[in-house]
This record gives C-alpha cells, sequence and structure tokens, in this order.
C-alpha cells in the first residue's frame, strides 16, 4: 500500500515545525517522535502503512533544527566532550533547549492540529521525548510506545566505545553528498541490528534522500546538547498513566538494553519487548513486529 502524505507547517512554540499525515482523518490519531538529527523520512513506509492499514490516523513530523522544522539557536556556547562528562557527573549544563522543550513541540503540534489525545511512539531520543511528554501531559497522551530509548540517567551503562568514537566526530568533517552518505551508512552498519540486516543500497538511498532534503549538523549538535542538558528523567517516569509498551534491543551498542530495561521497570504496568537481533536501527524486516507491538499497546487505551 503506497501512502498519500499530507503535508503541512504548524507554528508551535514559536517555531515553524513540518509535519505529514495519512490515513483517515477520523482514525485514532497516533503521533511519531523523532531521534536524534533524524527527519520524518526517517520513519520506514513499512511500519507507517501498517499503521494507517490498522486504521490509525499517522502523523510525523521534524523536530525543532532537523528536517525543514526551524532553527533553533539561542546563542549558547557548546563544548559537547566537556558537557558529556558533566552529564555523566550529573550537574547542570546550559543549553539552547532540552528534551523538555521538545516534548513541548510534540504536545504543541497535537494542539495545532486539534488532536486532544493521541498514541504516541518514539525512538531513540524521541522515545526520551515522549516519556517526557506521557508524563508532564498525561491527559494528552492515550498510549506510549518507547523504542531503544532510555530514561537519561548518568549511572545507565554508556554507549560501545567505537559507537561513541564515532559519534564524537573524530577526523576530518565529511563534506560532500558522497562523503556524508559514506560516514551515515558505516555508522548505520555499526548500530546495526545483527539479526535483522538491513541492504546497503536502502541505506545509502535513505541517507541520500535525507541530505538532499535537510543537511543540518549544527542542529545535530543542538540537539546531542539537549539531551545532555536535561539530564536524568527518571523522577518523572511514575506520572506516567498510559499503557506503555517499551521495545528494545538485544544487541543495541548505542543505548544498552539495560536503558529500555529501567524506563519499564519505572513505568506503571509497562510491557517490555526484547528484542534478540536487534541493534540501534530501524530494520524494514523488524517493522510488522514493531506495528504489531504498536497496536496491541494503543488497544490497551
Amino acid at each position: 500500500m503506497k501512502l498519500c502524505w499530507s503535508a503541512g507547517s504548524a507554528c508551535v512554540n514559536g517555531l515553524q515545525l513540518s509535519f505529514e499525515q495519512a490515513g483517515p482523518p477520523q482514525g485514532e490519531p497516533l503521533l511519531l517522535a523523532m531521534g536524534l538529527g533524524g527527519q520524518l523520512i526517517h520513519w520506514p513506509d513499512a511500519l507507517c502503512e501498517r499503521l494507517v492499514a490498522q486504521g490509525f490516523r499517522v502523523i510525523r513530523f521534524d523536530n525543532r533544527d532537523a528536517g525543514l522544522s526551524a532553527e533553533a539557536d539561542r546563542g549558547r556556547a557548546i563544548n559537547l566532550p566537556r558537557d558529556w562528562l558533566r552529564s555523566r557527573l550529573g550537574l547542570p549544563t546550559a543549553s539552547n533547549y532540552s528534551l523538555h522543550d521538545l516534548a513541548d513541540d510534540a504536545v504543541g503540534l497535537l494542539d495545532e492540529l486539534g488532536i486532544s489525545r493521541a498514541h504516541l511512539v518514539g525512538v531513540s531520543m524521541g522515545g526520551m521525548v515522549a516519556q517526557i511528554a506521557a508524563a508532564r501531559q498525561p491527559r494528552r497522551v492515550k498510549s506510549l510506545t518507547s523504542i531503544m530509548s532510555s530514561t537519561n540517567h548518568p549511572k545507565l551503562p554508556p554507549a560501545r566505545f567505537d559507537v561513541l568514537w564515532r559519534m564524537a566526530g573524530i577526523g576530518p568533517r565529511p563534506k560532500t553528498r558522497e562523503q556524508v552518505i559514506r560516514r551515515s551508512t558505516a555508522m548505520l552498519r555499526r548500530v546495526g541490528s545483527p539479526g535483522f540486516p538491513t541492504p546497503i543500497e536502502y541505506r545509502r538511498q535513505l541517507v541520500g534522500r535525507a541530505y538532499d532534503r535537510a543537511f543540518r549538523p549544527r542542529g545535530v549538535v543542538r540537539q546531542t546538547h539537549a539531551i545532555l542538558a536535561t539530564g536524568s528523567f527518571e523522577a518523572l517516569l511514575p506520572q506516567i498513566s498510559a499503557p506503555t509498551q517499551v521495545i528494545h534491543g538485544l544487541n543495541d551498542p548505542l543505548l544498552r538494553p539495560a536503558c529500555g530495561q529501567r524506563s519499564a521497570s519505572l513505568i506503571r504496568g509497562a510491557r517490555l519487548e526484547l528484542i534478540p537481533g536487534m541493534g540501534h536501527d530501524m530494520p524494514p524486516s523488524l517493522m510488522p513486529r514493531w506495528a504489531e507491538l504498536i497496536a496491541a499497546n494503543a488497544a490497551r487505551a
């Protein structure tokens, strides 16, 4: 089933956010929150098509500083190595914005669309955003699915060293489209799912499409800084009342399985699905399982 996306832009918290919708207008609204540096097009068609087929009104959007949404630079100086260390020590860091602001963006977009309550699904950083939104705005979230995410607590296991090293951007910065594709696909192979391999050509095409749509490395830096500056939000999680599904890969080298397990342990009644062979990516072959878990959790609402 080929989806027909309706594109739009909304002013949310003083920023223009780009979004797309598909599915029946009267369907159950389901909002997708993307991860660090990701764009709305990074949500796999294989997932979106299955969710629409199950009757959901699927809404995907670009976070601030990503895709076609507005820049959110307030002039705060950023020193990622220093502030990463501060975050591990639990020390405060001033930033352009925090994950709480991104959670406000998600709820604000629902306001602009006239949606009082929605099912909320987030991956990685988007999972953190979704957890914060569900905790702070429980009346707005019908169900919550947090995928390959975390509570952002500094005592949780860090990423595998080679992944951290790559994320730190050591070495020459890619400047051309081909260099960006080569570097990004290499990173995706490093964090990808060994049990659900993704064809290299699929990855290259998606990275190239994202580059052509919006290449915003400074936005990625600001989003990274927002994660570091937010710190742990574990104290909020007992406030979540929505039915919750946590999905995490047992082979995730970036956000270790303990990160998802921690979220599930702190959210009342949360279900935890640990998937062998799943890493930190969104392989098309795994999307039927994700869609099944999301729909089953939404049915609990």
